[in-house]
């Protein structure tokens, strides 16, 4: 429509007669052939001479799109309230609860590793433990000692761990844990792209940088993050490390993002108006 727009704005061009280079042909029979004719008063010729005069060139059609591209942007007052600072301010608060939210599923899901990794020291402790010694009669026959001797470090420890692990599996950490992610991936790849069509709303354009870029990789960290959870319920603990490694560099990417995105909230208060 822009294009369409700016090729009506182009000045009124003065139409020239058109004179041909080309040298007549020297067969008037081949001239009567293709349809013109000497008689200027022919309409078949008067027409293809008014098309030649007023032909552009391809330069001239393209220049609209190049010099008044004003109308093809979205920034103006055509979206409304798209443009104004309610919306834009959906998005910085959105994402302040979606970097609460990771930490918060971050804690979750390190609380359901300490149920598996509680266990696995358990195991490994219990592989330490001295069976209790057996006395035996004078007629050859064992007999348990009379009194239990006291729980060894080794005891008292699995003891501990056995009652902490309860502790964790009372928690729910495990379906906890796939809620909060879940709500992050969902919320967090919608606000993303929400983010980025508000602010073309608003300017017309987007902003290649830090806060842009950061935004997308933490985008991909949560799909790829996402996309272990298959192989970490098979029991691998590549998938699991993998999962781990992918989030701390989320949050990191998040932690590193928080400041561009308060310029950008600063900017959207200097540059929008209310609603």
């Amino acid at each position: 429509m822009a294009s369409t727009v700016s090729f009506l704005r182009l000045p009124s061009l003065a139409q020239k007669p058109w004179k041909s280079s080309v040298p007549p042909l020297p067969n008037p029979s081949i001239k009567l052939k293709l349809g013109f004719s000497d008689d200027s008063g022919n309409p078949l010729s008067s027409a293809l001479d008014y098309l030649r005069s007023a032909s552009l060139p391809l330069t001239t059609v393209a220049l609209p799109f190049f010099l008044d591209a004003k109308d093809a942007i979205a920034a103006g007052g055509e979206f409304g309230i798209l443009e104004g600072r309610t919306l834009a301010l959906i998005h910085p608060i959105v994402m302040s609860g979606l970097f609460v939210n990771t930490l918060w599923a971050g804690y979750l899901g390190w609380q359901w590793r300490r149920v598996r990794t509680v266990q696995d020291e358990i195991n490994e402790l219990k592989k330490q433990v001295k069976p209790a010694p057996v006395s035996v009669a004078s007629d050859g026959s064992s007999s348990p000692p009379q009194e239990a001797p006291p729980p060894s470090p080794v005891q008292l420890k699995i003891q501990q761990l056995t009652e902490e692990r309860k502790e964790l599996i009372k928690g729910g950490y495990r379906d906890r844990h796939f809620n909060a992610g879940s709500i992050l991936l969902a919320f967090g790849v919608f606000e993303s792209v929400g983010g980025g069509i508000n602010t073309w709303f608003r300017t017309g354009k987007l902003f290649p940088g830090p806060h842009l870029f950061a935004g997308a990789a933490i985008t991909v960290l949560w799909a790829a993050a996402a996309a272990l959870v298959p192989a970490m319920q098979k029991g691998s603990e590549t998938a699991r490390n993998l999962h781990i490694a992918l989030n701390f560099l989320n949050v990191v990417l998040f932690v590193w993002q928080i400041p561009t995105g308060i310029d950008i909230v600063f900017k959207v208060f200097e540059f929008t108006k209310w609603p």
